[in-house]
């Protein structure tokens, strides 16, 4: 056999075995990451019954993001499905027939939304509750109410289906789930004045960490779909300097387009146009207290 042949097929060899245990690992480690357990203390909120508390509930689940997986109806609804396999479905949230989260207790649901750890200590993996663990528990309450309102519907589990890069990514900690990025001994935030100051404008910005990041800074989602777009940076400098007014934000933010009339892909703007002017006003007073792009 010639050489060169040889070198070509052991080569090849190789790269097959290699190829293999990258896989193998990204299955086994993954897989391992996500059986772990999380120890989280924490204490129920009190559920409140009143018709404002519970449009209040109404409110943040409709405009916080719960909507573009979960669906208005909290049935469960297809948020990713691409050509390479990548699907995420959420989960029925109602107490109907077949969803997983119609014997949760109260502390369950704080233990999900606030920790992204499900009843029995393992990691939700792509809940965004870095989102939501600075909620008050009156928000949380609130909105933990409205979703044990809905009406039954019929649904079933997540369906999540990982393709192997982000499986690898998950497992070496390139991509992590809620739970490794949030601080669990933190209290709950205390109640913060509902107005348009950079105050309460700060305790809006919470929301925006899932995609911009901590410092809402932008860039690369970790585990997006690759013809996702990178994340803006929401500072000044960066993306903000296109709307030099409260107005301007506002109406970006209700419609979806920038001031050109072009359209802002990847936004849950289903969700982000039903905020109310006020507190968009509020997350733009913070926006511009931050540290400008570059520094």
């Amino acid at each position: 056999m010639h050489k060169g042949f040889r070198i070509a097929i052991w080569t090849m060899a190789v790269v097959v075995v290699l190829a293999g245990g990258v896989v193998l690992y990204a299955q086994l480690a993954s897989e391992h990451k996500l059986q772990r357990r999380i120890e989280v203390a924490m204490a129920p909120v009190a559920l409140p019954d009143t018709a404002a508390a519970l449009e209040r509930g109404r409110y943040l689940y409709e405009t916080r993001g719960c909507t573009d997986c979960h669906g208005r109806d909290g049935a469960g609804r297809v948020f990713i499905d691409e050509d390479n396999g990548f699907r995420i479905k959420g989960p029925n949230l109602t107490s109907g027939r077949g969803s997983p989260t119609a014997a949760y207790r109260i502390e369950d649901w704080v233990r999900a939304i606030r920790h992204g750890v499900k009843p029995d200590g393992r990691p939700l993996i792509i809940m965004p509750s870095e989102d939501y663990n600075r909620l008050s528990d009156d928000d949380l309450g609130a909105m933990i109410a409205h979703i044990r309102a809905l009406p039954p519907a019929e649904g079933d589990r997540r369906d999540i289906r990982l393709p192997l890069p982000v499986r690898l990514a998950y497992a070496i900690g390139i991509v992590r789930d809620a739970a490794e990025k949030i601080d669990h001994s933190l209290p709950p935030a205390a109640p913060v004045t509902q107005d348009d100051s950079a105050v309460y404008g700060a305790y809006v910005a919470q929301m925006c960490q899932g995609c911009h990041g901590e410092n809402l800074q932008g860039g690369r989602i970790p585990g997006a779909p690759p013809d996702w777009p990178p994340a803006a940076d929401l500072r000044p400098g960066g993306t903000l300097d296109r709307y030099p007014t409260a107005d301007s934000f506002i109406a970006m933010m209700h419609s979806g387009k920038r001031p050109d009339g072009s359209t802002i892909q990847v936004m849950p703007f289903e969700s982000l146009s039903g905020m109310d002017a006020t507190e968009v006003a509020a997350l733009y007073a913070y926006l511009n207290t931050l540290p400008k792009a570059g520094r």
